[in-house]
């Protein structure tokens, strides 16, 4: 049985057993569900396609949606700073996200960030099996719940169960580590607690990297 037989939403758009190139510029097309219609474009990936470290956020964001790379944004520079203070360089990271749409909610003339439901990223799943078998990552790092739910295939409380080696669900990797999601440490005020955070998601960073022997 193909992916297509198995899987609703994407499944018509994914091509088989193709590369990164092949899959970006397939995704352009995609209508698995309909955030498409009011993205300004998809956000497919960035990053080596022969990363040993795959990092899955949650969706594009503003700035994502306007440029078209994911994590561009602000929560890009946090995640860029960690990676430089954990030691991980460019090459050994694929960059994606559980949803390449941006959801949101139109407020006058802003976007407002909407988080995507569960069956956004059921129907985006096809994208993210196919780039997991074009890039054969050593280990996932799921950033946030909706890039967790994606990756292990059931909800997912962060703080339960951060930091704890697990196995994807229908993926062509055999362990995944789940952490927060960059943009979370730009919600919080307290300085003390802001430092706190990000020293805890650069030793995720840090202990994915020495899993996936990424010197």
């Amino acid at each position: 049985m193909t992916r297509q037989q198995e899987r609703p939403g994407a499944e018509r758009w994914v091509p088989e057993d193709a590369g990164v190139g092949d899959l970006r510029a397939a995704s352009e097309s995609c209508r698995g569900c309909e955030l498409w219609q009011d993205a300004t474009q998809v956000v497919f990936s960035a990053g080596h396609p022969g990363a040993r470290l795959m990092l899955v956020g949650e969706q594009p964001g503003e700035h994502e949606d306007r440029v078209g790379e994911p994590f561009v944004g602000p929560a890009g520079q946090v995640l860029e700073d960690a990676l430089d203070a954990a030691g991980i360089g460019r090459r050994d990271v694929y960059l994606t996200n559980a949803v390449k749409h941006f959801r949101f909610e139109p407020r006058g003339k802003r976007r407002i960030h909407m988080k995507p439901t569960t069956a956004h990223v059921v129907a985006c799943h096809p994208w993210l099996q196919a780039e997991v078998e074009a890039v054969r990552p050593r280990l996932i790092v799921a950033m946030g719940a909706t890039a967790a739910r994606s990756v292990l295939g059931r909800p997912v409380t962060i703080g339960e169960e951060r930091g704890v080696l697990l196995a994807p669900q229908g993926l062509a990797v055999d362990q995944a580590l789940v952490t927060a999601h960059p943009s979370s440490l730009l919600r919080m005020r307290d300085a003390d607690e802001r430092r706190a955070a990000r020293r805890a998601f650069v030793a995720d960073l840090r202990a994915a990297a020495e899993l996936a022997g990424v010197s």
